[in-house]
């Protein structure tokens, strides 16, 4: 019998802002930290599943203002990193891309997903990354789009 299971497509945007990255803590219970790669309690860039029918740009650009009140640049964009992400009950492709022009403060718009939001300098990140945006921020660092 086939496998009927579906690979999503998901979106990390890096917002940068005087050499810091925007992280949100995910809720510590796991029904409220609404994904199926788990990370309860784990720190995560802005992002989410794409929509049938949408951009890369506009996907960024709506999991952003839904989930941090903050407008990117959509124009300003640039794919970063390429990810293969799966646990035993899902799959996600994780499209990451580097956001420099902004406009707003962080604001926690989904409370029962993220507790809090603040900024890490690229060199003193915590320790709990989502593994998903740990990818992005390492592909980052090492200046690759994709590592094995």
């Amino acid at each position: 019998m086939a496998d009927t299971r579906k690979v999503g497509v998901g979106f990390g945007v890096m917002i940068l802002k005087e050499g810091k990255v925007l992280l949100g803590q995910r809720h510590y219970d796991p029904a409220k930290a609404d994904s199926e790669l788990h990370g309860e309690g784990t720190w995560t860039m802005p992002g989410g599943k794409m929509h049938f029918g949408e951009s890369f740009e506009d996907t960024c650009y709506r999991e952003t203002m839904e989930e941090t009140g903050i407008a990117i640049n959509r124009d300003s964009i640039k794919l970063i990193s390429i990810a293969n992400d799966h646990v035993p009950d899902a799959h996600f492709v994780t499209i990451g891309f580097l956001c420099e022009e902004f406009e707003g403060e962080p604001q926690v718009m989904e409370p029962d997903e993220i507790t809090r939001w603040q900024w890490f300098e690229l060199n003193d990140l915590p320790a709990n990354l989502f593994f998903p945006s740990a990818k992005v921020l390492n592909n980052y660092l090492a200046g690759l789009i994709y590592q094995a």
